[in-house]
């Protein structure tokens, strides 16, 4: 397990490849480091996040290659101050494992959003991250949305 303060795992923790793997991907995510984050995944990997249509996949046909994730990153993940990772339960069999969880979000004007979510990885044989699929609603993440108290930014 990656020790993090970004991260609280209260979920099983067996050594998996596809559970490892999502671990040191929250870790560079809530560091801020792209080019880490990247070595999690393969060249050919493909993001869902979320699954389906949405404001950062229109189409909803996935992120595709590490240029693609870029973008996605950009988009996704750059404009966020902090990202706190709380993952309550953890299933891993074959070459995947499913997180569920909450991701608190901190934008830069101190607001904040909940995203509750079940975040599916698969592993190539080298255990790269192949896919990452992220169920979670983004109406019902917004619906979340709250300032902080006056004076506590």
């Amino acid at each position: 397990m990656i020790t993090s303060d970004a991260i609280t795992w209260d979920a099983p923790d067996g050594d998996h490849p596809a559970r490892r793997a999502s671990q040191r991907s929250y870790s560079a995510v809530s560091r801020g480091d792209l080019e880490e984050w990247l070595t999690v995944y393969a060249e050919d990997a493909v993001i869902e996040d979320p699954v389906g249509p949405s404001m950062f996949d229109p189409e909803g046909v996935g992120h595709h290659g590490h240029d693609a994730i870029r973008k996605f990153w950009a988009a996704a993940i750059e404009p966020i101050a902090t990202f706190h990772f709380h993952i309550t339960d953890s299933h891993a069999g074959g070459n995947e494992c499913a997180n569920i969880g909450t991701i608190t979000t901190t934008f830069h004007d101190g607001g904040q959003v909940d995203t509750d979510l079940v975040m599916v990885y698969r592993v190539n044989e080298d255990g790269l991250v192949a896919s990452m699929r992220a169920h979670w609603e983004p109406e019902r993440a917004m619906a979340t949305y709250r300032m902080p108290l006056p004076g506590t930014v």
